[in-house]
């Protein structure tokens, strides 16, 4: 595989942004957007799949992530900054337009850039989000959501900080996998849902878990909780928004998120189609969060699909 990716860093709004890329691209660009814990590394599957298609294939690491630059320690986080990032990438990339396909936190900004930038988007393909219109809110759940725990300034940093990366990013993996959302006691931290006895998911090898714990290791935790976990809720919502491109939605009915408040209503009761007229919505019975990774033959089907679907040339 790493014979067929190359490695780059491009110089984008003040930093040295990390991307991964496979395939020369006759029949268009693919751009891949992580989301936590993942990296660039989430998409390896899908990455050699479109470019055997065909398709010339990019995997960033948002800022903060991976082998890209920290941003400065006072800088607040924005999921704008993404949608600038993504701008600025295809513009030092040269690529005109592209297909976004994107991961949990990820597909927040390819939703934006979508929706801002619809000459520059040819479709997108979101795993595990919805298109969630205005703020999420999450009220309706216990004080031990893994969510509003990390959203505490310091709160996920103390519980980190009582383990190495490796067993931070197992956890986390483990967490995340199943179909329960992570949710603490009241005398527990998230950290204390899985210890060193559970297993990994069987599609997730040792080898593939030291190779995130690598880039933890360089990254570290705290741009990850400030983007996503404390930049939720300060995104400028637009207003009235209309998907003038092609939008495919993929769940693993095995997806924590599915249990998130709204977010099968979304889907299932026509909400999303008020805002995505061009849209397709396609559920994988055992799919779990990490539906990629899990069942990376099943995705890159789906994916090519949507790709041959929607030629780039006649976008």
């Amino acid at each position: 595989m790493e014979q067929q990716i190359e490695h780059s860093h491009l110089p984008i709004r003040g930093l040295n942004l990390h991307i991964a890329q496979a395939g020369k691209g006759e029949l268009g660009t693919v751009v891949f957007l992580h989301g936590f814990p993942e990296i660039w590394y989430s998409w390896r599957h899908q990455m050699l799949a479109v470019a055997a298609a065909g398709y010339r294939a990019v995997a960033l690491d948002w800022r903060g992530y991976g082998l890209s630059d920290q941003p400065p320690e006072q800088e607040a986080a924005s999921y704008d900054d993404l949608v600038e990032d993504l701008l600025a990438i295809l513009d030092a990339l040269s690529v005109p337009k592209a297909f976004l396909v994107a991961k949990d936190f990820g597909a927040r900004p390819a939703y934006y850039f979508a929706l801002r930038h619809p000459s520059r988007t040819c479709g997108v393909m979101c795993l595990g989000i919805p298109f969630l219109h205005g703020s999420t809110t999450f009220t309706s759940l216990p004080e031990g959501f893994y969510i509003l725990r990390w959203r505490e300034p310091g709160r996920a940093e103390a519980d980190f900080s009582r383990y190495d990366v490796k067993r931070v990013v197992r956890t986390i993996y483990i967490l995340f996998s199943r179909s329960e959302i992570p949710i603490a006691k009241e005398d527990q931290e998230i950290m204390d849902l899985a210890d060193l006895s559970t297993p990994l998911p069987e599609w997730f090898t040792e080898d593939d878990l030291a190779i995130y714990v690598s880039l933890y290791e360089k990254s570290g935790f705290r741009y990850p909780m400030e983007m996503p976990y404390r930049s939720l809720h300060k995104t400028n919502a637009i207003e009235d928004p209309k998907f003038q491109v092609p939008v495919f939605v993929v769940m693993g009915e095995k997806d924590y998120v599915f249990k998130f408040p709204g977010v099968e209503s979304v889907l299932k009761d026509g909400i999303m189609e008020k805002f995505a007229p061009d849209l397709k919505i396609t559920y994988i019975p055992e799919g779990s969060h990490f539906v990629q990774e899990q069942f990376p033959d099943r995705v890159n089907d789906l994916l090519i699909s949507f790709l041959k679907d929607h030629p780039a040339s006649a976008s």
